[in-house]
């Protein structure tokens, strides 16, 4: 059976890794029973790093629990740290949100079938995407 190529942005990785979020558990059972693999690259790390700083309401992380979250999601993520090509990228649309034009360029790289996400900017974009899905996790 052929591995579902996926990729999670910030908050989606939020509610795996802090949150326990449970519209996640049938994305978590494809990963951990090896049907879905997912893709992480420098620049999206970078950000699920700093996020996972913030003050995150009841859930504020110390430094030992933001290094687990991170373990963790390389644990979990495959990382690519190869672009597409810049003729591929300028066919996706823009975010109307610059910071997360990034989570639809790593999903072009990773050849993902679907970027998962709740942000309503990248949903926005799910009827003008080819390349790949935008879904919420429920609609994963």
């Amino acid at each position: 059976m052929t591995e579902r190529r996926i990729v999670l942005d910030t908050n989606i990785w939020l509610d795996w890794l802090v949150f326990n979020d449970l519209s996640l558990l049938y994305l978590k059972k494809e990963v951990f029973e090896r049907r879905a693999e997912i893709f992480i690259d420098a620049a999206c790390e970078a950000e699920l790093e700093r996020v996972l700083a913030y003050d995150l309401a009841r859930h504020t992380l110390d430094a030992a629990a933001q290094g687990t979250c991170l373990a963790e999601c390389r644990r979990i993520a495959r990382r690519i740290d190869a672009a597409a090509p810049e003729a591929e990228r300028k066919l996706l649309p823009r975010c109307v949100d610059p910071d997360d034009q990034k989570f639809l360029e790593l999903a072009l790289a990773a050849r993902a079938e679907c970027l998962v996400t709740k942000d309503h900017k990248l949903l926005e974009l799910a009827h003008r995407t080819k390349a790949f899905r935008i879904l919420n996790p429920r609609a994963f």
